[in-house]
């Protein structure tokens, strides 16, 4: 087992911290922070994933992904801005489904646009009486010869005010033991007519989430994707990858938070001496660094075991559940070191703070996760 990364995993960081920090965080910093990016600065930072090659990361070389493994993935995914790595996560989980059953006529329309980052995606799952049970969902697809109508609400949509295409999930009827049978459909919002409501949130303030409202909208039955019934187990498939992802966009927020509050504890004064000479504040330092280290392995593990094949539902659950949990309480505690600066918005840390704890909410929240990782060990299944 060797924790040291690769010469070609350190240049593939390197890469994506410089890309970061040299020329996405410019972005961010032209605009206001409580309030979404407009679309042009989104194509402007996709314009950039796509140079690092990771808009399509999960899909093969030979489909014009970036053929990377999803550890690799991670580790260039925790360098960047987690409003932004939100949304590249469902933009790269959604071509990954588009791909997922799409027709050929289908991928070769949508699939160079979304992967050069000159389009967005996002999938639209998740409504107001089912989230982790991708099995509830209501909004209704008809499909009538050349034609399908879709209507609907769905909720808490990253990208979607910004997105071209949604890869939605919806229901054409019930199966003999009265469950609904869910599919998928690709909606060119060039082509079609529905409403999107923007969401106000407590963090991630810059990035996208919204509800979309469906009503009897039109599409053409030619995006109508994959097979009756496949829509959970896609969604499933890109949820044990999503997961310890969405943790290392919290450990990124707590590595922020960590270095701060050590070059505030070396150089602020309390008492006769540096505050980083006080044993409590040590004490903190130190905890703050555990939480990071130890969200970042359990995420890393996570990953690598999806990239070995290996039953991941478990392992994944846990090291999202952990990872967020862990890097909310250290930047709770790095704002405890900070002091007054911990809690102004010219620091930063609360509202990475707000971020943080945001990140706890995709892709399953902790009470789902800990019921997933139960089942797991068990055996035994708690949602039915």
């Amino acid at each position: 087992m060797n924790f040291t990364l690769s010469e070609d995993q350190q240049m593939m960081v390197d890469a994506a911290r410089r890309t970061s920090r040299g020329r996405i965080e410019p972005i961010l910093a032209r605009h206001p922070a409580d309030k979404p990016l407009p679309k042009a600065a989104m194509l402007e930072i996709y314009a950039l994933l796509a140079e690092l090659g990771i808009t399509a990361p999960r899909l093969p070389v030979e489909a014009g992904g970036g053929g990377f493994s999803l550890l690799d993935y991670g580790l260039m995914l925790e360098q960047l801005p987690p409003v932004v790595a939100l949304s590249l996560a469902s933009h790269e989980g959604s071509i990954a489904r588009i791909r997922s059953g799409g027709s050929p006529e289908l991928l070769a329309r949508y699939l160079p646009d979304l992967i050069a980052g000159r389009k967005i995606a996002c999938t639209a799952n998740s409504e107001a009486g089912a989230g982790s049970d991708s099995g509830a969902v209501t909004a209704k697809l008809r499909i009538e010869g050349e034609w399908a109508y879709l209507t609907g609400r769905k909720m808490w949509i990253t990208n979607a005010s910004v997105a071209d295409v949604i890869n939605v999930s919806c229901t054409v009827g019930k199966d003999e033991q009265g469950r609904p049978i869910v599919r998928r459909i690709l909606v060119d919002r060039s082509q079609c007519d529905f409403e999107v409501r923007e969401i106000a949130v407590t963090g991630l303030q810059q990035g996208h989430l919204s509800e979309l409202v469906f009503e009897d909208t039109r599409i053409p039955a030619s995006h109508v994707i994959g097979e009756p019934g496949d829509a959970a187990k896609t969604l499933t498939v890109g949820w044990n990858g999503n997961r310890p992802l969405l943790g290392l966009m919290c450990v990124h927020l707590a590595q922020k938070g960590l270095d701060l509050a050590l070059e505030h504890a070396r150089s602020r004064q309390q008492f006769g001496k540096a505050l980083a000479a006080h044993q409590l504040v040590q004490q903190d330092l130190a905890d703050i660094e555990t939480a990071v280290v130890a969200s970042r392995l359990m995420c890393y593990h996570a990953l690598d075991c999806v990239d070995r094949g290996l039953r991941a539902n478990g392992s994944s659950a846990m090291a999202k559940r952990f990872a967020t949990q862990a890097c909310e309480r250290a930047l709770h505690t790095a704002m405890q070191v900070l002091g007054g600066m911990g809690i102004s918005a010219e620091m930063g840390v609360e509202r990475m703070w707000r971020d943080a704890r945001m990140i706890q909410v995709p892709d399953g929240t902790n009470g789902i996760l800990a019921l997933i990782q139960a089942r797991e060990l068990t055996g035994t299944s708690a949602f039915r």
